[in-house]
């Protein structure tokens, strides 16, 4: 009687086994359709303006004609004041709160103060920007003023993502490292970092992503509807894709005829994130190879 019971028990739950692994499945073909799609309209669309003077004009005509080189470049120019405040200061926060700081009340205040940053809309940073960076400090609409916006909006991702990278270095290198003498920066700098700069990339490089292709917050602080002079100084204005696409697709008096435009900018600014990711994946690859390989 008790082995009969216990075999309907067993084929239930297999059954729910099976019922729970067919919903996961689902749900993934069902995500991998909606990307699949969404990518298939916009490189269908998109496609037909590509060419080397959409990449390499500026936009003529009221942005009816012409490239999209300067908002390219603008992308490019913020995206790397964003790196150059970021990253130092997201890195640094990170060893401090994981290698140096007392464990207690203050560490864990400030972790949940930068995941619930993390969640902030990304519009919130933007008015921050234009009232402290734009009006306060005097930046005016400009590159500077964009780019350590962005910088702010993305800190908390760096920060917890370094963070993450320097938890999984197991404790015993630690150590191991002072049993042979060796002061507390030594260690960080020659055993903890090197392990942990695969996790450290990934995070950078996908904060950076997702900064690349942000539009409220450098609408607030520098970003102009049409510049078709490149950016000659930190100070000055400048294009940027996101915010482009976002004037070609909603605000463009003439929305029919720039319609392939916005496509186009549309693929030329999912193809950066992608090569993005793509790039965070090959130095994850890399640096695991080398420590792997004990270098």
């Amino acid at each position: 009687m008790s082995k009969g019971k216990d075999k309907n028990n067993h084929a239930e739950f297999s059954g729910f086994e099976k019922l729970g692994y067919w919903i996961l499945r689902f749900s993934l073909l069902l995500v991998l359709f909606i990307l699949s799609y969404i990518v298939y309209d916009i490189v269908s669309k998109g496609i037909g303006v590509i060419n080397w003077e959409f990449l390499t004009a500026a936009p003529r005509v009221g942005m009816t004609q012409g490239g999209i080189f300067p908002a390219i470049v603008g992308t490019f120019y913020v995206t790397m004041i964003t790196v150059a405040f970021a990253v130092p200061l997201g890195v640094a926060a990170a060893i401090y709160l994981n290698e140096y700081a007392i464990q207690g009340r203050f560490t864990r205040l400030v972790r949940m103060s930068l995941r619930n940053l993390a969640g902030v809309p990304s519009i919130v940073f933007g008015l921050f920007g234009m009232a402290v960076f734009v009006k306060l400090f005097g930046f005016g609409p400009s590159l500077l003023a964009a780019g350590i916006t962005l910088g702010l909006l993305t800190l908390p991702v760096t920060v917890t993502a370094a963070e993450e990278a320097l938890i999984t270095v197991p404790r015993s290198y630690r150590a191991g490292s002072f049993a042979l003498g060796a002061n507390r920066w030594q260690v960080v700098r020659t055993v903890v970092l090197p392990r942990a700069i695969p996790g450290i990339l990934t995070g950078i490089i996908l904060g950076l992503a997702r900064a690349a292709g942000e539009t409220a917050p450098i609408l607030a602080t520098g970003a102009a509807f049409f510049l078709p002079a490149l950016p000659d100084s930190i100070k000055s204005q400048f294009m940027a894709l996101p915010y482009h696409l976002f004037i070609m697709s909603t605000q463009h008096h003439a929305l029919a005829v720039v319609r392939p435009i916005a496509y186009g900018t549309a693929l030329v600014l999912v193809t950066l994130v992608c090569l993005l990711n793509l790039a965070a994946v090959l130095l994850r690859k890399r640096y695991r190879d080398r420590v792997a390989r004990g270098l």
